[in-house]
């Protein structure tokens, strides 16, 4: 079996090295979405169907079984591939609730799909000091020193690829959701639930929709997986154990 996690928005595949070490001797690849943290192809389109595509792809190039653990944005293309392709992961950790029509975006991503008030807040993100986003990322939960890497990998290129995914994805429940039915494959969701993007709604009809387990954290939030990697840790091996 082969351990495959895909992190989120703004972050690259470094948000996951908590839980890998935790995880113990285990074959683990992190990918890195382009331009997070990394060169984006110059014929690559950074929208939510051009990420899935390339996720299906990264996926279809490993061989073996495959165990997909997914965060955030990770966990909205994992539902896409999960959906398209069933068959290409063996299992699915998510921290994702259901997409349908009634789907809204946070605060922060509604600024980033507006154009200018977008490029005025990644100029001012990007622009900033390492220190200052690093504790920009701590107040939001990220704990260090995660956060001091990660805000070192925030680039320009990053916040032109979160501008562009955004902006690709304001009906993404619309898009997407319906094709939520076909995910066959076993599916435990990590119920943090100090996280403020949480939607105790969409996660209950998740797991019903998909026949999903779920770990349930009361003390964790949205960066779970640097939060309490231990924990995390003994959840998803549990899990894998019993599939």
């Amino acid at each position: 079996m082969t351990a495959v996690f895909v992190h989120g928005v703004p972050e690259t595949s470094l948000i996951w090295d908590p839980l890998i070490a935790e995880l113990g001797p285990t074959d683990s690849v992190s990918l890195q979405l382009p331009g997070f943290g990394c060169p984006r192809p110059p014929d690559f389109e950074p929208t939510m169907n051009g990420y899935a595509q390339w996720l299906a792809d990264q996926l279809s190039a490993i061989a073996g079984p495959i165990d997909l653990v997914t965060h955030d944005w990770g966990a909205l293309l994992g539902m896409r591939v999960m959906a398209r392709h069933p068959g290409l992961a063996r299992s699915w950790v998510t921290d994702m609730g259901d997409l349908n029509d009634d789907f809204e975006w946070h605060d922060t991503a509604r600024t980033w799909q507006t154009p200018g008030d977008g490029e005025a807040f990644m100029e001012g993100f990007v622009g900033a000091s390492i220190a200052d986003r690093a504790a920009l990322l701590v107040g939001l939960g990220i704990t260090e020193p995660t956060a001091s890497l990660l805000s070192a990998e925030i680039d320009a290129t990053m916040g032109e690829s979160i501008l562009a995914l955004y902006r690709s994805a304001v009906d993404i429940g619309r898009e997407w959701g319906p094709g939520l039915d076909e995910i066959d494959a076993p599916t435990l969701i990590v119920e943090a639930v100090q996280d403020p993007f949480r939607n105790e709604d969409a996660i209950s009809r998740f797991i019903e929709r998909v026949g999903a387990s779920s770990a349930r954290f009361e003390e964790q939030g949205h960066w779970w997986m640097v939060g309490d990697p231990a924990a995390a840790a003994a959840a998803i091996t549990a899990f894998w154990a019993a599939e």
